[in-house]
């Protein structure tokens, strides 16, 4: 009787121990913790991602700012120009009326912009708070739009365009992206992230639709409107085809089909289309400069004011 209780000792039990078994204990190192070389690769991969989604845009500012006498087709092309100069920019402004261009594409932009805030803020809170009948056959119909490419719906659009005497307008190029049916579908699922404790709250204190949409919705979703501002921003700023096909006075075209003339008029100059990239690319980076904190906060700025 006291071998059998000497052996369940501590002692005894002490080479059957976590760190005998091979297993670190949790002093050491967690499971959740990663490995130096484990952090060293996650690094590495951030870096690689870093150099191919920042590195063409680097490569087009270093190109747009090289002059005359740099050569860009050399085998070994130089990354920092050795005269920088912005003399590109001002031939682009002197080639095409860029100006007008910039100013056509931020008039879509804005069109398409408000329409998207406003309407699908609206169709997503009766999509995810209010009750009435056919609610589901609706939201049913607006993921089955989401399956069709936009290619398959353009000769209707145009069609429809055409039939609204919106032809040959700006009204008629943002008209098709005034309202995405994608952003309704995320603007409905940030609302039903709204707890409803606060819906009924308000409720109660005899807040009718509106009022709650204002102060108890729209500040929950302060951070699903930013991405949708800077989405939408995006599109409409970089749409090529729809302005091509509505737009066939060449005052009212957009800046990405205006700097088709760089391209095919000064093909051997890369300088000057390397420069109208950009003067098209920051209006981007404003934008996203300007909502980022919206954007990475998200829903959890979200409150109740007041």
């Amino acid at each position: 009787m006291r071998r059998s209780r000497s052996s369940d000792s501590p002692r005894s039990r002490g080479s059957d121990t976590p760190r005998s078994r091979g297993f670190d204990t949790p002093r050491s190192r967690s499971f959740n913790t990663p490995s130096p070389a484990e952090t060293a690769l996650r690094y590495l991969l951030l870096l690689l991602v870093l150099l191919l989604v920042v590195g063409p845009f680097l490569w087009q500012l270093s190109t747009s700012l090289k002059g005359p006498t740099e050569d860009v087709w050399s085998a070994t092309p130089h990354f920092l120009p050795d005269h920088p100069t912005v003399d590109n920019y001002l031939k682009v402004a002197d080639t095409i009326p860029v100006w007008t261009y910039a100013a056509n594409s931020l008039v879509v932009a804005a069109i398409a912009i408000f329409g998207n805030v406003v309407g699908c803020t609206l169709a997503g809170y009766a999509l995810a708070k209010l009750r009435f009948r056919g609610v589901r056959l609706v939201f049913g119909l607006l993921l089955a739009t989401l399956v069709l490419p936009g290619e398959a719906t353009v000769v209707s659009q145009y069609v429809t365009v055409r039939s609204l005497g919106l032809a040959d307008t700006l009204t008629g190029v943002a008209l098709p992206g005034a309202l995405s049916m994608l952003n309704v579908l995320l603007m409905r699922t940030a609302f039903a992230a709204v707890p409803p404790e606060l819906e009924q709250a308000a409720l109660v204190d005899g807040a009718n639709v509106r009022q709650r949409l204002w102060h108890i919705g729209l500040p929950n979703v302060r951070g699903m409107l930013s991405v949708i501002v800077i989405f939408t921003f995006i599109g409409a700023w970089d749409d090529f085809l729809w302005p091509l096909i509505v737009l066939n006075d060449p005052q009212k075209y957009t800046l990405t089909v205006g700097l088709q003339y760089l391209n095919g008029t000064f093909s051997a100059n890369p300088r000057l289309i390397a420069a109208g990239t950009m003067i098209a690319f920051l209006p981007i980076v404003v934008v996203f400069a300007v909502c980022q904190r919206f954007f990475f906060k998200g829903v959890e700025e979200g409150a109740v004011k007041g």
